[in-house]
This record gives structure tokens, C-alpha cells and sequence, in this order.
């Protein structure tokens, strides 16, 4: 008998980010009422949703964060949904660019670090050291944040330890000329998908950032055969679902690695095992 549902109702929301904590967890708390209308599982935020991307972060208090991380915990198990949040966290005495997994009772069950900074982040953030490993309603998952994208290995690695959902939080910053060529689905997100044989789920900010930057919305959820399940436009705050026949999501070509070719075989286990052992320490948020 499977330990996981055959199938997990997701949701993206794709945020116009307000200039206060306050304006964005309203948003939050709106987008989770609407989300669970739709009987979803679980609801995937943006990189950096209680706050905006585009902020001076070292202006944050540890305590409003904490506050905030546990207002939404409480909107999890109100809704009896599980959270996916983008937000600064502080732990371990810095601040680091995090995705934080809320389970249907509010409880933190993991917390991500992004390990590949931007310039930008490196003027506040601290590297996270771990790949990405959690169970929704017992399914494994994985996630990468915003610029990661361009690391494959992230995800591949997350797939090999048997991630079968790949959750992508963003917060794009481009001029609006970039931004709006940003759009209709067409990026590397539908390869990772298929490259890997898993569900691949993008939530994105939306709209005019400050000091003249964009984003492009084009919120999109991914099937492993790299049809794009549900889609959101380039200019609107949104929420998008989809529901996901985990049956499809077999994970077989990252499976496939981990045997051939056989002289990488023994290096690609090892480097799995690491995963699993370096995920367990990020089961909560100290």
C-alpha cells in the first residue's frame, strides 16, 4: 500500500508584494482562504513573501520575523493546509533567504536555506549548506529559491534522495523590458520537470518592485511530461492550482543516474546519503 496520497491538489499564489509585513501576511492570510475554496493540500508563496524582496533587510527585528513566521504557522492549521512560505528567517545568528514548510498543523517541519546568493542576497544573507528534503502529507518533496534555477544539481539530487515535487519560490528583479519577455511558460522550468520525471511547482512575485525593477509573474505549475498544467499572466496577482496524479511522477531518469554509468554509481549514493543526513537537520527553524 502507498504511504502518500495517489494525488495532491496544489496551489501557487503569485503576490504584488506590499512595502509592510503587515499588508503582505493580509495578502497571505486572503491567498490561504482562496486556496483552501479550491481544496488544495498545500500553497506555495514566493521567495521572501512576508516581506518583499526589494527591502533593506538588516533594517528587520528578529522578533517581528518570529512573529510573523508564527502568525502563518497559525493560518496553516486554521485552514488545515500545508504552507509553503518564502521569508527571511534568523537562526543560528544571521539572517538567511529561506523557504519554511508549515504542515496542516502548523508545525515547521523543515526549513531550506538558499545556498546560491545572489549579490544582492550576500549583502544581508548567509548560505544556507543543505539540499532541500520533506514529506507533504507524505509525499517527498524538494524546492530550490528565486536564482537556484540555475543549478540543476540541486534539484537532480533532491529527486535522487525521492523527491517527487519540486517547489520553486521566486522574486524576480529585472527592468520591465526584461520582465515582459518573461512570460506565456517558456523558460528551463518544464526541462527540469521532465528531466527528472517530476511535478514542478513555480510561485513568483508580480508587477513593479522599486527603483525601477519588475517582475514577471508567470506563476506556472509542471507536469513530468512537461505540459503546463495551470498558468498565471505577467501583471496580476493570482492564485493558480492543479491537481497532481503522483502516479506520473516517477523520478526515473534521476533513479536511472544513480546506476549508469557504474563508475559514478558508488560517488552519486554517497552524495544521496549526504542529502538525507544534512535535510534532517533542518526540521525546524533553530
Amino acid at each position: 500500500m502507498s504511504a502518500h496520497p495517489p494525488s495532491l491538489r496544489i496551489a501557487a499564489v503569485q503576490m504584488k508584494f506590499a512595502a509592510d509585513i503587515e499588508s503582505n501576511l493580509a495578502h497571505i492570510e486572503a491567498a490561504l482562504a482562496g486556496a483552501v475554496r479550491y481544496r488544495a493540500d498545500a500553497v506555495l508563496f514566493p521567495e521572501c513573501a512576508t516581506t518583499g524582496y526589494n527591502r533593506d533587510f538588516t533594517k528587520l527585528s528578529p522578533s517581528e520575523m518570529h512573529a510573523a513566521q508564527e502568525r502563518v504557522g497559525a493560518l496553516a492549521a486554521k485552514f488545515n493546509v500545508n504552507v509553503l512560505l518564502g521569508t527571511p528567517v534568523f537562526r543560528r545568528q544571521c539572517w538567511q533567504n529561506c523557504l519554511v514548510i508549515f504542515d496542516r498543523r502548523g508545525r515547521v517541519v523543515h526549513c531550506y536555506a538558499k545556498c546560491q546568493l545572489t549579490e544582492r542576497d550576500r549583502r544581508f544573507f548567509t548560505p544556507g549548506d543543505s539540499v532541500a528534503l520533506f514529506k507533504l502529507d507524505g509525499v517527498p518533496c524538494t524546492a530550490i529559491i528565486c536564482h537556484e534555477r540555475r543549478y540543476p544539481e540541486l534539484v537532480r539530487l533532491g529527486v535522487m534522495a525521492g523527491a517527487r515535487i519540486v517547489f520553486h519560490p521566486n522574486a524576480g528583479l529585472d527592468p520591465l523590458t526584461v520582465s515582459r519577455r518573461k512570460r506565456g511558460g517558456r523558460d528551463g522550468i518544464a526541462v527540469r520537470a521532465f528531466e527528472n520525471a517530476v511535478f514542478y511547482v513555480f510561485a513568483n512575485s508580480v508587477g513593479p518592485q522599486g527603483d525601477g525593477l519588475w517582475s514577471a509573474g508567470d506563476s506556472k505549475i509542471v507536469a513530468p511530461d512537461s505540459r503546463v498544467l495551470a498558468l498565471a499572466n505577467n501583471r496580476d496577482a493570482t492564485l493558480i492550482t492543479a491537481e497532481l496524479d503522483l502516479t506520473q511522477a516517477t523520478g526515473k531518469y534521476a533513479a536511472d543516474s544513480l546506476a549508469y554509468p557504474k563508475f559514478l554509481s558508488a560517488s552519486w549514493r554517497r552524495m544521496v546519503r549526504l542529502v538525507c543526513q544534512t535535510a534532517k537537520r533542518n526540521s525546524g527553524l533553530g
